[in-house]
């Protein structure tokens, strides 16, 4: 009876969710149309049909293109997009969406139930890893008219409902990807989708350029008529960009985290932390147990040892990140503070190096790996420069190596490497986002977001296939708690921050933060102030 009681509301709040929103995109119609907005696009991505490449630059600007069935307000409840209401069974199997009506793709194309059919049972299951995850649990995907959509789960899936943010489930146009190589497609190279912006130019180096979509599915919007990207390379001309007005977003790691107080001190700029709700951002250090002496727990958690997250997160992020305990975000739902955790402790690093029988030569080398480092930013060099320091302090010689943006997600999806720095979304449940990371059956080679280290416990996958179907929230606590208090013990990657990344805004632009996805949102109720 619980469980069905359950489902009952939360259908019910779904379709109260879907009414919220669109009754709160007619009420914004009183704003001031027009105007060219300028973004700080940083690294510059390697591609923007964001069904190929989920990497933060590529959500940015992808997700004012694409749209999927829903997106999420600040407590993480769905609300709608391209499904304007949607229903679920009370045994939690069946999800019914109805679709928006009088939308067209980007080219004039009318929008339906076959471009979603074709999103989610044939392009995302081939091209996207945590959409494949996602997919991997349902039975069928039908529809029962040309704006309806029936999705039938094989068992209870309880984030399923969350599994339809942009850059979780981009939904693209059936019409020009279907019996396609997608991956070779030209037309990846001027993405069409649904979106309130519309793909204009492309200037590698210098910028991109969206222009608005006159034929937006929602009235009077958007209010913008154009954004520009800007990518601009250098740390110190981004922050003079932004303090001189030129231009009027950054976020993430655009500007280094040192120059926070003096941001927060300047009169024309607000900082805000609102919109990373959903990703929950979550760094660290990916270790790839195909190399040694990296395949051996011991070695593993010495670097875990090794590391004082309390360091980064003061004096490299400044506030703007908390000391990661562990494998899931303590913003994510179902964080246990109780699992086992490496506090700084280099005694203890030297100590199981010693047991590994790893001793220190002439040079206090014990050991060397390699460290690709990740191409966001000075903030992010400072990373790798003091892991780098931290493990030689305890015998482990680290060699930096360094790239950009597209052949570090390529060394990163084929194993290229022997440690990484990385950060993950974690998509507000363990099923979602960090149930991918240690699943032995999410090692696919060249995917993005996958189980790059190789880490296999079978046990682990046998609990975490458990919690993703169970309904009930205490049993789920259980099982997670068991997953991952193994993983801890096993530390197949090095924990280092929780995220709290900073959105900057000149004072003259409003509606940039106005969901859980923050910059990643649409922009369609954005707009600069007169």
């Amino acid at each position: 009876m619980r469980n069905t009681m359950f489902f009952r509301k939360t259908a019910l709040n779904v379709l109260l969710a879907g009414a919220a929103a669109i009754g709160a995109g007619a009420s914004a119609m009183a704003q001031t149309h027009g105007g060219t907005l300028n973004v700080i696009l940083n690294p510059e991505p390697p591609i923007l049909m964001l069904g190929l490449n989920q990497q933060t630059p590529t959500q940015i600007v992808g997700g004012k293109i694409y749209e999927s069935l829903l997106t999420y307000d600040f407590k993480l409840n769905p609300q709608a997009s391209l499904a304007k209401s949607w229903t679920v069974s009370p045994d939690g199997l069946t999800y019914t969406f109805e679709l928006q009506e009088g939308v067209t793709w980007h080219d004039g194309k009318p929008f339906g139930a076959d471009d979603v059919l074709f999103s989610l049972k044939e392009y995302l299951p081939e091209v996207h890893a945590r959409a494949r995850n996602n997919l991997s649990h349902v039975a069928s995907i039908e529809k029962t008219g040309p704006l309806t959509v029936v999705i039938t789960l094989k068992e209870p899936y309880s984030p399923f409902i969350n599994a339809f943010e942009v850059s979780s489930a981009p939904i693209v146009p059936a019409h020009i990807y279907k019996g396609t190589d997608f991956r070779n497609n030209p037309a990846n190279q001027t993405p069409i989708g649904t979106g309130p912006f519309k793909f204009k130019e492309w200037q590698r180096g210098r910028f991109v350029l969206l222009e608005r979509n006159d034929k937006y599915w929602r009235p009077n919007l958007p209010y913008l008529d154009k954004i520009y990207f800007q990518v601009i390379p250098d740390a110190n001309s981004r922050l003079v960009a932004l303090e001189s007005g030129s231009v009027q977003v950054a976020s993430f790691g655009d500007i280094d985290f040192a120059f926070l107080p003096q941001i927060k001190a300047n009169p024309q700029l607000e900082v805000t932390t609102q919109g990373y709700e959903f990703t929950g951002s979550h760094a660290a250090i990916e270790l790839n147990h195909r190399t040694k002496p990296l395949d051996d727990a011991r070695f593993r958690q010495a670097i875990q040892y090794a590391i004082d997250r309390k360091f980064i997160a003061e004096r490299i992020f400044f506030g703007a990140a908390r000391p990661a305990t562990g494998p899931v975000s303590s913003v994510t739902r179902f964080y246990d503070d109780k699992l086992p955790r490496y506090d700084y402790d280099p005694k203890k690093a030297i100590a199981l190096l010693d047991e590994m029988g790893l001793k220190p030569d002439a040079n206090g080398k014990r050991a060397s790996i390699k460290l690709l480092g990740l191409p966001y930013g000075d903030t992010w060099n400072k990373v790798s420069e003091y892991v780098k320091n931290s493990l030689s302090k305890v015998g482990v010689a680290v060699v930096l190596e360094s790239t950009d943006a597209g052949s570090w997600a390529r060394r990163y999806s084929n194993w290229e490497f022997d440690s990484v720095v990385e950060y993950l979304y974690q998509y507000s449940d363990p099923a979602l986002g960090v149930d991918r990371t240690y699943r032995s059956d999410n090692i696919h080679k060249g995917g993005y977001g996958t189980n790059t280290s190789g880490y296999v416990n079978k046990d682990v996958d046998a609990a975490l296939v458990a919690a993703a179907k169970e309904v009930d929230p205490l049993k789920r606590q259980q099982l997670y708690s068991q997953a991952y208090g193994q993983v801890a013990k096993d530390a197949p990657t090095a924990w280092l921050v929780e995220l709290a990344f900073p959105t900057i805004t000149n004072k003259k632009v409003k509606n940039v933060t106005t969901s859980a996805i923050g910059v990643a949102e649409s922009f369609a109720t954005t707009y600069i102030e007169k």
